[in-house]
């Protein structure tokens, strides 16, 4: 190349397609968004704020308007939610029902009014866009499955989160994390971030892999995929061919595909 030549100009990134998705990632410690494009590309960085305590319906909701405010415009939203919801209404709220937050004493208020929340329709009135609202594992599952046999998400976080897909359609979800696991305790008894704090990872990641070996007996699944911020912990530590550590921002891209109307998305995603 002479010196009056130069190097080809470097083609220009492409636009950002529509429709903008804000896809809101709910924890029992955090609260997450970012707005995506139609190719699932976040066209904005994440915020996030801290899980208030106690946290009313009305707080959730203006919790995350206030989020979303410093975000880029956008078309629609897609919420995962820690708890069992249908048709857009909350049906279990297991770390919101509490006084203090996870492991505190249950407010008989709280549960009352989290008990058939209609989510879907105070988000979109407040947003002023429509809405989808799914649990939390579910939606990461969205993002991860593959679509071939019986495929298991397991979040480690705050709680523990399970997802099922057959053939890349979800399943019912079940609060397998609130099933008795060991000694007495439930998944999330022995498995949530509480009880990583209190007998430390050596020990947490031993329960963890019996967790996930009982899993397997109870479900058989053909690829367990395990997520959630504690699963680092376990990152190089599982049988590759049967597992996959995957990273935590797919809470967030989940949200594209709760808007793709297929067979593996569920008809209580729709918005109201």
């Amino acid at each position: 190349m002479s010196e009056t030549d130069s190097a080809p100009e470097a083609a220009p990134a492409p636009a950002p397609q529509h429709p903008f998705t804000l896809a809101v990632d709910v924890g029992g410690t955090g609260i997450k968004a970012s707005v995506l494009d139609a190719t699932g590309k976040m066209v904005a960085d994440r915020v996030r704020v801290d899980t208030t305590y106690p946290l009313s319906p009305e707080t959730f909701v203006s919790d995350i308007v206030e989020l979303a405010k410093p975000l880029p415009s956008y078309d629609r939203v897609s919420v995962g939610f820690p708890g069992v919801v249908r048709e857009g209404r909350v049906v279990t709220a297991p770390h919101f029902v509490t006084t203090h937050g996870p492991g505190s004493k249950v407010s008989k208020e709280l549960l009352r009014a989290w008990s058939g929340f209609a989510a879907v329709d105070e988000l979109s009135k407040r947003l002023g866009h429509p809405v989808r609202i799914l649990n939390d594992a579910d939606l990461q599952g969205l993002d991860v499955a593959q679509g071939k046999g019986l495929e298991l998400v397991v979040t480690f976080g705050t709680g523990v989160g399970t997802a099922l897909f057959m053939n890349g359609v979800l399943a019912p979800h079940l609060e397998l994390a609130h099933h008795p696991f060991r000694n007495g305790g439930t998944y999330n008894d022995q498995l949530g971030d509480a009880a990583l704090k209190h007998v430390g990872v050596k020990r947490w990641r031993k329960r963890a892999k019996l967790g996930l070996e009982t899993l397997d007996e109870l479900v058989n699944f053909d690829h367990c995929f395990v997520g959630g911020g504690n699963s680092r912990h376990l990152s190089g530590r599982l049988d590759e061919a049967r597992y996959t550590v995957i990273d935590n921002i797919a809470g967030i891209l989940g949200g594209i595909k709760l808007w793709e109307d297929s067979p593996g998305v569920p008809g209580e995603a729709q918005e109201a």
